[in-house]
């Protein structure tokens, strides 16, 4: 008993998880849709042609039977009129033509005078009964009808029976049976349905190779994407198959060529990393070891050494502080805290701290502020951006030359300018400044001290902020940076 049930347990387990797995793979598998929807476009049309063929078929071979019958009976019932039949009483001639008529058709002929006495009856049932229809007594009054009754296979028609002077002195009603209409229809029927059966497998069949054949180019392309999760292909995506395929294989090699770009960027990234850490530790560890080395040496020399192994250390800890700072910068805009801010109070801050470095390498710094500005901000950042640039404006200037920052701002944005006067920017290195540790000088920015990230940091910030950073620059005549952020901040 127990093992039945864990065995009962276990199959309604496997049952359980095969379900969704199932619904998941197979139902929303668009081979599948493929297949379904060929074989509704293929199936439905044939199913109603075929209903509609029966339903034709029947309706004109009872129409053709009624229309002989009607036929057959105006005949009669014109004899029976020239006869004079209801008032000169039995002729046997009529009767024959009656019972071949009734022979023939596999009927009931059945002839009712003006008083809805029954005259003849082929069958010979209820013959001088009295019957009460509304059909004949509609035919009485010189409207003959036709009915069939499907459920019962029967055809009934009533024809009146009119003498010389156009008066109506009976009705002949006349019942024929529909079975032969009806077998017909049974094998009409037998047949579509195996025709039918035969079309739905040979849909069947084009429908599944058809949606195989759909979607080999779409199992390519997937073939393509999961090698990128085990590495980079070479070779890109070529498959025009279909418009749509086309559209996918573009923005796969897109794709393709940005994660290659990014794998590139990272590893270069990782390498100057590297180098850059490694490059203060590399100082150190030298003026450590000639320390070291050395026997009975001067406290000038230890001084030396040590002021110099501080200034490495100060460049290390520059270099992890602008990392920390760009990790930071590559969060998501939620870690942003926005407030209102006086940006022009914000600005003068930032010179204020640095016009000592300014001052040192007699730099003149000029600051304009066009009208009061106060925005939606995150005064970290933004002070962190600002302090980059206009501290790389004074870094990298002649002697004796100038900054101007100059604060301006429209309805919906302001603008922030930091020129100089400096040795300007290459044409060829302008669109890579802002990629991190690039250095358009590189012996220079050692002297100087610059990691490379400044711009980095300030462009992350400017984008955070949904603004925008632009360079104008010539060698030898100076740099000129403009920032514009928007006055609200839009999430």
């Amino acid at each position: 008993m127990i093992r039945n049930t864990c065995i009962r347990s276990g199959v309604l387990a496997i049952i359980s998880g095969v379900r969704p797995y199932f619904k998941k793979k197979y139902l929303k598998s668009l081979r599948l849709r493929i297949v379904f929807w060929l074989m509704v476009v293929g199936v439905i049309p044939c199913l109603i042609i075929r209903l509609i063929m029966l339903e034709s078929y029947e309706r004109r071979a009872v129409d053709v039977r009624t229309a002989e019958i009607q036929n057959q009976c105006t005949i009669l019932c014109n004899q029976l009129g020239s006869s004079k039949y209801l008032v000169n009483g039995t002729s046997e001639v009529i009767r024959t033509e009656l019972t071949q008529l009734s022979s023939i058709y596999n009927g009931r002929i059945l002839v009712v005078d003006d008083e809805l006495r029954i005259v003849e009856d082929t069958y010979n049932l209820e013959k001088g009964k009295i019957i009460i229809s509304k059909d004949i007594i509609k035919c009485l009054k010189g409207k003959g009808n036709s009915h069939y009754d499907k459920k019962n296979h029967y055809i009934e028609v009533t024809t009146p029976i009119l003498e010389e002077d156009e008066k109506v002195s009976g009705v002949m009603l006349v019942s024929v049976s529909t079975d032969t209409i009806a077998a017909t229809m049974d094998m009409l029927r037998v047949k579509s349905n195996i025709a039918g059966g035969i079309i739905g497998i040979a849909v069947l069949v084009l429908a599944v190779i058809l949606g195989t054949v759909m979607m080999r180019p779409f199992e390519r392309i997937t073939r393509s994407i999961e090698a990128v999760t085990e590495g980079y292909e070479d070779n890109y995506l070529q498959e025009n198959t279909y418009a749509e395929t086309m559209r996918i294989s573009e923005a796969f090699n897109k794709m393709l060529g940005r994660l290659k770009v990014l794998d590139e960027s990272r590893q270069e990234f990782v390498s100057n990393v590297s180098h850059e850490l490694k490059t203060p530790l590399t100082s150190m560890k030298v003026l450590a070891d000639s320390l070291l080395a050395q026997q009975d040496v001067p406290v000038e020399i230890y001084q030396e050494f040590m002021t110099d192994m501080s200034e490495e250390i100060e460049r290390e800890n520059k270099i992890i502080n602008d990392l920390l700072s760009l990790v930071r910068m590559d969060k998501t805009a939620s870690a942003l805290n926005i407030k209102s801010e006086n940006i022009n109070e914000l600005v003068e801050r930032i010179l204020k701290r640095l016009r000592p470095i300014a001052a040192k390498n007699n730099i003149e710094l000029v600051y304009e502020s066009f009208r009061p500005v106060t925005a939606e901000v995150d005064e970290v950042k933004l002070t962190l951006a600002i302090s980059n640039l206009v501290e790389n404006a004074i870094k990298y200037n002649h002697e004796n030359g100038w900054v101007h920052v100059s604060l301006n701002a429209d309805h919906r944005y302001f603008y922030i300018e930091v020129a100089d006067s400096g040795i300007g920017i290459p044409e060829e290195s302008k669109e890579h400044i802002f990629e991190r540790f690039y250095r358009v000088d590189k012996s220079h920015s050692r002297e100087i001290g610059g990691t490379g990230l400044g711009l980095s940091i300030a462009r992350s910030v400017v984008v955070m902020h949904r603004g925008a950073i632009k360079v104008f620059s010539q060698v030898g005549e100076g740099t000129t940076f403009t920032v514009r952020i928007p006055i609200s901040y839009v999430v």
